[in-house]
């Protein structure tokens, strides 16, 4: 794809970030914030969801679309989820730690906190709030990060209630999973002052960082979400969703700018064709007996076929509009939003078993000419009908340009269409839970995690790549806390960082372990009951069975430290048995040595004991 002028394009974007915090409870219940698998749930219940009007009587657009779509929601809950989160009882109040991590994210971003934060209802029907909306709280306002193109305005801080967890499609609807509902989530918006794909990347970037350095932030997959709103001067404001990954921020934001243009350039050939869109139209009986399977099983099951014409659409339904995708992929998105596996239009036929002669009789049946395109559904009568009303629709968007819309990410940097984009009417206050008054004064501002670098570097004396793994590392925060309590710094950073990761590509379960066996492990380093060596051993016992302590791991394993006896016993050992080669090579033979007398004491003894040992019993005999 070629690169843009975004200036001449007059490109502009802004993010939304949304990340889960990690605190000890969820926002509005004393439950915790661990994800728990499906297969654990112990009871299950069902929703149907359906919007409200706003105080000023008004129903949000996004809303009333989605409960177009009659679906039921179903939902799992856990010995571990409440009420709460079932909406059969009122929500508690603001969490407290929750509440002071966003303050210490205020306080990084230069931002004002509100002299008083009140909780508000945002309308969500697509059933993953179990109460039909999502508690949202503004927290701070009006703060700046600084990019290489210039400073980004940070416009609003907000403190939410994550979502539900999507587990799977069902035959009547969807499947949800109360464990994540609940999660406490900052929601960070900024100023639309980002006006290229690399700043939108270095934004994210920085903001990510922010986040990170209160060490008070979940990491991992699914932890943090990107939300990218792009226009350019001729389109229109896109709100791109459920951007996963840092890394493809600049290629959504990219593929957006060009489907713009693409789009705005559709229009202009359109306009020069006087284009226009048909009436819709059962064409049924064009395909009776028809070989295309997709038709034929919608009709076997008592389907319809619609139709509707597109009046000098020829060649354009067809066009590219961003990698792999076409406008006609934009009317198919229209068509499945409303039930429907897809469209098919002439642009693209005689394929999928239509041949040409039902291409003929179809563009007959709907009086389309050589300069004309059909499009078309099959689908049960009903979903046919909604769904190609709801093609001609976008159709006739086309004809003005770039519709405002809420898209979703696509893996491959491409987006997909959603919904409207909502409105001010899906907002209103929540009356269950009183405004609390945040209190910045009480609250310390965060070390920057490049500031962690640099300290770690100075006063731990760690190598510049281990200290960025430390400081920008998930395990960040235990490691503050260990060296606080007495552990060598250099331990502390090589296990968290080096051990763990040459474990797991051992194959080491490292996933089973907790904060508490990592603690414990390097405690006992610290306390001289378990020698450095000792440390990968111990920390395998305890990934394969987790339920105990480092202590009985250990000495389960064997793996406590012996006294220096035990150890001069083992390399004299060693010496005597390999005695022709010591008397040949002397000190030479120290390095073989050295690994076979470790292997005997099998992580028991000090590395550095053991070498003193070898060296003066290799002396003796040399």
């Amino acid at each position: 794809m070629s690169e843009y002028d975004y200036d001449e394009l007059g490109l502009v974007a802004g993010l939304e970030i949304h990340q889960q915090l990690e605190t000890a409870t969820k926002l509005f219940c004393q439950c915790p914030t661990e994800l728990r698998e499906p297969e654990e749930s112990t009871r299950r219940f069902t929703r149907y969801l359906h919007p409200t009007r706003s105080e000023l009587g008004e129903i949000d657009q996004a809303a009333l679309e989605e409960s177009k779509v009659d679906r039921e929601f179903e939902y799992l809950a856990y010995d571990s989820t409440c009420l709460v989160e079932e909406d059969d009882e009122p929500p508690h109040e603001l969490d407290d730690e929750a509440l002071e991590t966003v303050l210490e994210v205020a306080q990084l971003m230069e931002m004002n906190p509100v002299d008083q934060a009140h909780v508000m209802r945002k309308l969500v029907v697509d059933g993953s709030n179990t109460s039909g909306f999502q508690r949202s709280t503004l927290i701070a306002t009006d703060g700046a990060i600084e990019t290489s193109d210039g400073a980004v305005g940070i416009e609003d801080l907000l403190l939410e209630e994550e979502s539900a967890q999507r587990v799977e499609e069902t035959d009547d609807g969807v499947r949800y999973s109360l464990d994540r509902l609940g999660i406490p989530l900052v929601e960070i918006g900024t100023k639309p002052d980002i006006s290229t794909p690399d700043q939108a990347l270095e934004a994210a970037e920085r903001i990510g960082m922010l986040l990170r350095s209160t060490g008070k932030v979940k990491r991992g997959l699914g932890t943090i979400r990107q939300d990218v709103n792009v226009s350019i001067e001729d389109g229109a404001r896109v709100e791109v969703k459920g951007v996963q990954s840092l890394d493809g921020i600049d290629d959504i934001v990219r593929n957006e700018a060009a489907r713009q243009v693409e789009l705005v350039e559709i229009r202009d050939e359109l306009e020069e064709r006087e284009a226009s869109i048909g009436e819709m139209q059962d064409v049924t009986g064009v395909f009776e007996g028809t070989e295309s399977g997709v038709i034929a099983g919608a009709l076997d099951s008592g389907g319809a076929v619609a139709a509707v014409p597109l009046y000098g659409f020829d060649g354009i339904v067809g066009r590219e509009v961003a990698p792999d995708r076409r406008l006609g992929t934009e009317f198919s998105d229209y068509a499945k939003r409303h039930g429907a596996g897809g469209i098919f239009h002439t642009d693209e036929l005689p394929a999928y078993g239509v041949t040409e002669d039902e291409v003929a009789d179809l563009r007959d049946a709907v009086g389309a000419g050589p300069d004309d395109a059909v499009a078309i559904v099959a689908a049960d009568t009903g979903v046919a009908e909604t769904a190609i009303e709801a093609v001609a629709e976008r159709a006739g968007v086309a004809l003005e340009g770039v519709p405002e819309e809420t898209r979703g990410a696509n893996e491959d940097g491409t987006t997909r269409y959603l919904r409207p984009l909502p409105g001010a009417a899906r907002m209103y206050p929540e009356t269950d839970v009183p405004p609390v008054e945040p209190d910045p004064s009480e609250v310390p501002k965060p070390e920057l995690l490049t500031e962690k670098v640099e300290r770690y570097q100075a006063e731990y004396d760690l190598g510049t790549g281990l200290a960025e793994q430390v400081a920008y590392g998930k395990r960040m925060p235990l490691f503050e806390a260990v060296v606080a309590d007495g552990v060598d710094p250099t331990l502390a950073a090589t296990t968290l960082e080096s051990t763990l990761t040459e474990l797991r590509r051992d194959d080491v379960s490292v996933e089973n372990l907790e904060r508490e066996h990592l603690e414990g492990v390097l405690g006992m380093v610290e306390d001289g009951d378990l020698p450095n060596e000792g440390v990968p051993d111990l920390l395998s016992a305890l990934a394969e069975e987790p339920d105990r302590t480092p202590e009985e791991a250990a000495e389960e394993a064997g793996l406590g430290g012996v006294d220096e006896s035990e150890v001069r016993e083992a390399v004299v050992e060693v010496v005597e048995r390999n005695e022709d080669q010591v008397a040949d090579e002397g000190m030479q033979a120290f390095s073989g040595l050295m690994g076979e007398c470790m292997g005997a004491l099998r992580g028991k003894a000090d590395g550095d004991l053991v070498s003193e040992l070898l060296r003066e019993e290799i002396q003796k005999r040399a």
